[in-house]
């Protein structure tokens, strides 16, 4: 990156300052390019994506997932990310099974801003609130600020946490995105539902690995068990499914994400740690 040009443009009024500190930790032109352009016309971007004329295969949507995917968050992990006092960086190869974009930068407690979600905005009818997207770490926090005046606002720790509590008690999930254009690292925890999220949807259907598990599975106590069906409603990921006399669990589609806990009218249902899923993404292990 040439510093100096990007300086005389700040100056002269032509860049945000966020925006010179986003294109000088960017590790190519091309990435800065694509990163400015995903963060300053997101609504654009992701309609593009989400669009029904645009139907991806499985092979094009791995494709994506090589430098666009998430990572599954216990409600209690995604706490641990809010209320984190450390200094984090820490390449996530053994929790995030993806070759590119996994990276953890923490400089202790996390700047946060919370964005409108494209991906309810993209729906005729969204579900409610659309205001739930938490950008994590900075430049991308000033960046959003910056440029999405009327559609984000900087979030305290209590008000974040408020914010994970109130989507949790929905059944909505929790997970943490990273992308190779926003530095190649962690950069938002999305709080998404079953109906509007645009990843959730190309995951299910391709078939193809966007999110990658928490680490855990759900567990359910057939003698607690009232066959309400509320977990199956809840489940993002068809991982549940009613029988006669009991609800069956899909081991390879669960991912973890609780919803069916939080939902399960009986606390019938429960998160059990599975090494098989992988790692979780706790950040109070990493140093």
């Amino acid at each position: 990156m040439n510093m100096g040009l990007l300086t005389l443009l700040e100056r002269l009024g032509l860049m945000k300052s966020s925006t010179r500190r986003f294109f000088e930790e960017s590790r190519s032109l091309r990435d800065a390019v694509h990163g400015y352009v995903y963060g300053r016309f997101t609504q654009t971007y992701v309609n593009f994506l989400l669009s029904p004329r645009l139907k991806p295969s499985r092979e094009g949507v791995e494709w994506l997932a090589e430098g666009y995917h998430g990572k599954i968050l216990t409600h209690e992990h995604a706490r641990s990310i809010v209320v984190n006092e450390r200094v984090i960086r820490k390449d996530l190869e053994q929790v995030i099974p993806f070759p590119t974009a996994r990276d953890l930068v923490l400089n202790g407690p996390p700047d946060i801003a919370v964005y409108e979600c494209v991906c309810r905005h993209a729906r005729s009818s969204p579900c409610q609130p659309t205001m739930v997207c938490m950008v994590v770490g900075q430049p991308m926090v000033d960046m959003v600020l910056d440029h999405h005046p009327g559609a984000s606002r900087r979030l305290t720790r209590e008000q974040a946490l408020g914010l994970l509590e109130a989507e949790h008690a929905r059944g909505h999930i929790h997970a943490a995105w990273f992308k190779n254009a926003m530095l190649g690292r962690f950069y938002a925890i999305c709080n998404c539902c079953k109906c509007c999220c645009g990843g959730i949807q190309a995951m299910k259907n391709s078939g193809a690995l966007l999110l990658a598990s928490s680490g855990f599975v759900a567990e359910i106590d057939r003698h607690t068990c009232s066959l309400c069906g509320s977990c199956v409603d809840a489940c993002p990921f068809d991982a549940l499914a009613m029988r006669d006399d009991f609800v069956e669990r899909n081991w390879e589609s669960c991912l973890g994400c609780g919803a069916c806990e939080v939902l399960c009218t009986t606390g019938a249902i429960h998160l059990a740690r599975d090494e098989r899923k992988g790692m979780p993404l706790d950040v109070r292990t990493l140093s």
